[in-house]
């Protein structure tokens, strides 16, 4: 007597339990519906685009040549003064159009193009060398320009994830209406986007980061909505979870009227293997969207004193290196003291050379030629080893605010980024190295800078400092935390736990996951409105 008791019992609470459950499962369904509809086919699309609309580019990167001394009958002091510039930024050495160049940035951020031999100035020369390094990138001499336009901000076609900042918008007169964009500062390559990625980027933008809202309201209400529904969707798998797995035998005994196969049948099955799927995809979403409350500011992290020509003594054509393998150089400012900031071409130490590479494989990650880096004091022509981690850390330090600000120092805007509060100053390094290609997922692609330094500090958040040197610039800030989250996005959401299958296999796996839960929604509303 006492077990049906309790099965009696079991029963009432089973159907208190269905009365709430059942129904909130398929208000939140219909609720989360157009939602779920919007993420999962912007999200089909991410992948699907990657393999078979993925554009093909000639070349990723500009090709580093040394530059021999005749090439500098002028030093860049006596271009400077030649054409009245006493006060100017930064320099650095270009050749194109079968000329030598020194790219020199003024004091209000404008570059400028001086010929090295004749010291004349090139008109326009900062959109000339934008229109030539596109053509380069896509080895195309024959296309018209049809617009060409300087983009100082991001915006729903170039996205914050490209990370160079300002850079010129070239677009070029083909059939696939292709826009390059080129950071003259550096001859980089921000991105590329023929018509079909454009259109890719809009409908990702739109659906899957809800760009709309922003049109329509501000960053901090796109947040709080997808949160919210996030939140809704991964209660609705919970849900579906209880009701369709632990208590199904319960919940069938009250609904023998029901259909046990067809659109119910397969709703209840899939939706179970898939649950799991929708459970991740949500939180890790939620969780990235947190991380989005703040602008993003890294752009802004750059250090450029103001150099006074007169007190330059030594002359950049003069410098004592080894000029067969000379590329580049530029000043910084360290100590009290100028350094020029030499680029040579990386000395052999084996027996052979190693053959250039003409592959064009996604940026050539494992065979980029490397550099050597040394700086020279401009007044006594004296190399100063180890130089690089030492103003590296010394910009950590300027960008923690620890360093004292003068008013050439621009910083571009008050806001510091949060990880970026606490001082350096008597906090232990822990660990400094430099790093010359994207591995290991503590410096990915998606951060574009390189060679960086890495600095990490014994912060109670075991914050790490990735420092472009060359362009003394931020490159980006890692804590605890952001690994956290970034590791729960890159395995939860993009699937990095089938790295081991492939790239190929990887992205299937989200493809199919996808469209499975695409497929259990659709397949709740078609149930709901029959009912």
């Amino acid at each position: 007597m006492s077990k049906k008791n309790t099965k009696k019992k079991d029963s009432k609470f089973v159907k208190k339990i269905k009365q709430n459950m059942y129904q909130w499962h398929r208000t939140i369904g219909v609720i989360t519906i157009i939602p779920v509809i919007f993420w999962t086919l912007s999200g089909l699309m991410h992948p699907f685009m990657a393999h078979f609309f993925k554009p093909e580019i000639a070349h990723e990167k500009l090709e580093i040549n040394t530059v021999n001394q005749k090439q500098l009958p002028l030093s860049i002091q006596e271009v400077l003064e030649k054409n009245d510039i006493q006060q100017f930024k930064n320099f650095r050495i270009v050749s194109f159009n079968n000329a030598t160049f020194y790219q020199i940035k003024n004091i209000v951020g404008d570059l400028l193009y001086f010929d090295t031999s004749n010291g004349k100035e090139l008109q326009n020369g900062d959109k000339i060398y934008a229109e030539w390094l596109s053509r380069y990138f896509l080895d195309d001499q024959k296309s018209s320009v049809k617009n060409s336009e300087i983009i100082t901000e991001f915006d729903n076609q170039y996205k914050y994830v490209n990370r160079y900042l300002p850079v010129y918008k070239v677009t070029l007169d083909r059939p696939d209406t292709m826009e390059v964009y080129v950071e003259t500062s550096s001859s980089k390559l921000a991105t590329y986007n023929p018509t079909s990625r454009q259109f890719f980027i809009w409908f990702f933008d739109v659906f899957h980061n809800w760009s709309f809202i922003d049109a329509i309201s501000n960053n901090s209400i796109r947040i709080i909505t997808m949160i919210f529904l996030l939140s809704i969707i991964g209660f609705s798998a919970v849900s579906g979870i209880v009701i369709y797995g632990f208590l199904w035998k319960q919940f069938k005994k009250s609904d023998d009227l029901e259909p046990k196969k067809g659109i119910r049948k397969y709703h209840r099955q899939i939706g179970i293997w898939i649950s799991l799927f929708t459970l991740t995809f949500a939180f890790s979403g939620a969780y990235h969207a947190t991380t989005k409350w703040n602008p993003y500011t890294l752009d802004q992290m750059m250090y450029e004193p103001t150099f006074k020509t007169k007190e330059i003594g030594l002359g950049n054509n003069k410098l004592d290196l080894d000029w067969n393998r000379f590329q580049n150089a530029s000043l910084i400012s360290f100590n009290d003291s100028t350094y020029y900031r030499c680029q040579l071409e990386e000395k052999e130490t084996g027996k052979f050379k190693k053959p250039k590479s003409d592959s064009n494989s996604k940026w050539n990650k494992k065979e980029d030629p490397k550099s050597e880096v040394v700086y020279i004091n401009a007044t006594t022509n004296k190399t100063t080893p180890n130089l690089d981690l030492q103003y590296a850390e010394f910009l950590a330090y300027y960008f923690t605010d620890g360093a004292p600000k003068a008013p050439c120092c621009e910083m571009m805007s008050p806001e510091i980024p949060e990880e970026a509060e606490t001082s350096l100053e008597n906090v232990k390094l822990l660990e400094s190295k430099v790093i010359t290609n994207f591995e290991n997922r503590e410096y990915g692609f998606v951060n574009k800078r390189l060679p960086v330094v890495k600095l990490a500090y014994d912060t109670p958040e075991k914050t790490t400092y990735f420092i472009e040197t060359a362009t003394s610039r931020l490159a980006a800030i890692v804590k605890n935390s952001d690994m956290v989250e970034g590791y729960s996005f890159a395995i939860l959401h993009k699937f990095l736990f089938m790295d081991w299958a492939g790239k190929n296999v990887r992205d299937l796996t989200m493809v199919l996951a996808a469209l499975c839960i695409l497929i259990v929604s659709v397949l709740g509303l078609i149930m709901f409105l029959r009912k």
